[in-house]
């Protein structure tokens, strides 16, 4: 899964959200470092609704401009947990093997070392 429909997943799995809200809140919980352009974020949204994992909530008018909000569908949800889980088992394999490192004593003394 790439990072953005991560992001976008994440961002709905608490509640629904429009578009500009997704956009703020994906920058905010991934601490700036992704930051969804319009074009990109409603083509990821329609594909995320043909897939059935992001479908509409509602639409309202907010100064003459329809504002439409898409919320985490069951499927999407399901989808989520399972992307959540692959990342963390990532994360815990590369702490162990930075802690192995750590055990052995490697650190900065072999930086720039090249081994044949």
């Amino acid at each position: 899964m790439r990072e953005p429909t991560f992001w976008i997943l994440t961002v709905l799995a608490s509640e629904p959200h429009h578009g500009y809200g997704l956009i703020r809140e994906a920058g905010k919980l991934s601490g700036g470092r992704v930051t969804l352009q319009a074009g990109t974020l409603y083509a990821a949204l329609d594909r995320l609704c043909a897939e059935g994992l992001v479908e509409p909530d509602r639409q309202e008018i907010v100064d003459g401009r329809a504002r439409r909000y898409y919320r985490l569908t069951d499927d999407g949800a399901r989808v989520l947990s399972e992307e959540s889980a692959r990342l963390q088992a990532s994360a815990d394999a590369a702490q162990a093997q930075l802690a192995a490192r750590r055990r052995f004593g490697l650190g900065n003394a072999t930086a720039g070392l090249v081994i044949p």
